[in-house]
């Protein structure tokens, strides 16, 4: 977005978040141990159900945060249309995921967790706050979903 384009419609911006969601490959995953420190890393993620589902493996630091905490932020890579997502997790181990959801890997990446020998899981993520803005201007109508609810 050029400085001198006009901002974009609530309705607009909402479009565009759910065209990235189904486009892009990489989210990065925000989480924080009980000892508060952060992790921030880059997975690959499908959007379905409304929600966001990420998969790693259950006993690295990313996959502990989220079972453990149950609330992450997750970022689109662009600085210059930025979109973050806040939201509550839920974690299934590999056997409990529906078909639905974990067949959405393999279509999209050519990959199912569920193969692998070491033990990955899957991460529900449903969307409480997303925002999303190009410019200063946007930030007035940056809140796309508040409490679960899209705004526009």
């Amino acid at each position: 977005m050029e400085i001198n384009e006009q901002s974009r419609t609530p309705e607009r911006r909402t479009h565009d978040v759910l065209n990235r969601l189904e486009r892009e490959r990489d989210i990065w995953v925000a989480s924080a141990a009980a000892d508060g420190v952060p992790y921030l890393v880059p997975l690959w993620f499908v959007w379905h159900g409304q929600a966001v589902w990420l998969s790693t493996r259950a006993t690295n630091p990313t996959g502990r945060n989220l079972r453990n905490g149950g609330r992450t932020r997750l970022a689109l890579a662009d600085t210059q249309d930025v979109v973050l997502i806040d939201g509550v997790v839920k974690a299934f181990a590999a056997h409990e995921v529906a078909e639905a959801a974990a067949g959405t890997f393999g279509k999209k990446y050519g990959w199912d967790p569920r193969k692998e020998d070491v033990p990955y899981a899957f991460f529900e993520v449903r969307p409480r706050t997303i925002q999303a803005w190009h410019v200063e201007r946007e930030f007035p109508g940056r809140i796309l979903m508040r409490e679960g609810v899209w705004v526009a």
